[in-house]
C-alpha cells in the first residue's frame, strides 16, 4: 500500500515539474525576438538607347560602380547631327517666309503695279477707240465684218489685262491674308518642333546612368549596330536595397511599418544591418521554396518587404540573411 502511494506522489511530483519546465519554456519563447529568414533583394534595370546605331563607345565593364548621371555608352552621333542640321535649315526657311508674309509687298513692288495698271488702261483707251472707228467703217461697208470682230476681241482682252493687274495692285496694297499669315505661322512651328526633336535624338546618343549602382551585364560591343529600346547594360541599383522576408498569421501583428529589424548574413560574421519594415503584404501566399525553416515551408504567410538602411555592396542579389525584430517601444 505505501509503496502504491510512494509510486503516485511521485507522478504527481514529475507532472507538476513538467508542466512548469512547459511554462518556463513558452514563456522564454513568447519574449524572444521575432527571428524570420529572407533573401537581399536589389533592383535591376534595363539600359538602353531611345534611338539605334552604332555602339562607338562603352565607358563601363561589368562589376564597375557607376554614378548616376555618368555617361555609360555613346553612339554614333553622326546622322543625327545632320538630320538637326537639316531641320535648323527648313526652320530658318520657314522663318524668312514668315517675315515676308507679315511685312507684306515692298513698295516698288507697289509703284511697277501701278505703273503696269497705267500702260493697260492706255491699251484699253486705245483698243475702244479702235473699236468705234471701226464700228463706223462698217455701217460705211469700208470693211469687212471680220476686221471688226477681231477688233472687238482685241478690246476685250485690252480689258481683260487692265483688270487682272488692278486686281494684283489692290493685293499688293492690302498686304497678305491673315490665313496666308496663319499658315506661315504653322509651318514655322512646324520646323521648330522639327528641330527640338532632331536636337532630342543627338542627346539621346549619349547613354547615362539613371542611378547610382553596379553594373551587371554588358550585352553588345563596341562597333555592334543595336536598336532602339535593346537593353546595352543592366545596372544593379545601390538605392533602395531590401530583404524580401515572410510572416505567419499568428506573428503578423508585430510586423508593424516602421518597425526597427536587425539583419545579419552568413558571409559578415559580427556584422549588423539596420533596417525596418517598409511594405506588408495585404494578402496572403504560400511559403515560397527560398524560405528553408520547416515549420513555414508549407504554411500561408504574407510577404515583408525591408528597407536596410545602412546597407554596402557585401549584401549581394538573393543572399540569405536573418531578421531579428528590435524590441518594440511602444509595448516595453
Amino acid at each position: 500500500m505505501a509503496r502504491r502511494v510512494l509510486i503516485a506522489i511521485l507522478i504527481v511530483l514529475l507532472a507538476a515539474a513538467g508542466g512548469g519546465y512547459y511554462t518556463y519554456v513558452h514563456l522564454r519563447a513568447s519574449n524572444a525576438p521575432l527571428t524570420l529568414y529572407g533573401n537581399v533583394d536589389i533592383r535591376t534595370t534595363a539600359l538602353s538607347f531611345r534611338v539605334g546605331g552604332r555602339l562607338a563607345h562603352l565607358n563601363v565593364d561589368e562589376g564597375d560602380t557607376v554614378h548616376q548621371g555618368e555617361p555609360l555608352a555613346t553612339l554614333d552621333p553622326r546622322p543625327y547631327q545632320i538630320a538637326l542640321q537639316q531641320a535648323i535649315a527648313q526652320a530658318q526657311a520657314a522663318k524668312a517666309n514668315l517675315d515676308l508674309q507679315q511685312a507684306g509687298y515692298r513698295s516698288e513692288q507697289i509703284a511697277r503695279a501701278k505703273e503696269q495698271v497705267k500702260q493697260l488702261n492706255s491699251a484699253y483707251q486705245y483698243a475702244q477707240r479702235s473699236l468705234e472707228r471701226y464700228n463706223t467703217l462698217r455701217r460705211k461697208q469700208a470693211i469687212s465684218q471680220d476686221k471688226l470682230d477681231a477688233a472687238r476681241d482685241k478690246r476685250d482682252q485690252a480689258f481683260a489685262d487692265l483688270q487682272a493687274a488692278k486686281q494684283q495692285l489692290s493685293e499688293y496694297q492690302q498686304g497678305n491674308r491673315p490665313q496666308q499669315i496663319e499658315q506661315a505661322k504653322a509651318q514655322l512651328q512646324e520646323a521648330q518642333a522639327g528641330v527640338a526633336k532632331a536636337q532630342l535624338n543627338v542627346d539621346d546618343t549619349q547613354l547615362v546612368a539613371p542611378a547610382s549602382g553596379t553594373i551587371l551585364v554588358r550585352v553588345h560591343q563596341q562597333g555592334a549596330i543595336v536598336s532602339a529600346g535593346s537593353t546595352v547594360y543592366t545596372l544593379a541599383l545601390t538605392q533602395p536595397l531590401w530583404v524580401k522576408a515572410y510572416i505567419n498569421e499568428a506573428e503578423l501583428g508585430q510586423a508593424q511599418p516602421g518597425r526597427a529589424v536587425l539583419i545579419t548574413t552568413d558571409s559578415a560574421q559580427g556584422k549588423v544591418y539596420h533596417g525596418h519594415i517598409g511594405f506588408v503584404s495585404a494578402s496572403a501566399e504560400f511559403t515560397p521554396k527560398t524560405v528553408q525553416t520547416t515549420d513555414l515551408r508549407t504554411s500561408l504567410v504574407y510577404r515583408l518587404r525591408i528597407i536596410v538602411d545602412d546597407g554596402d555592396t557585401l549584401l549581394r542579389q538573393g543572399m540569405p540573411v536573418t531578421v531579428r525584430f528590435a524590441p518594440d517601444k511602444s509595448h516595453s
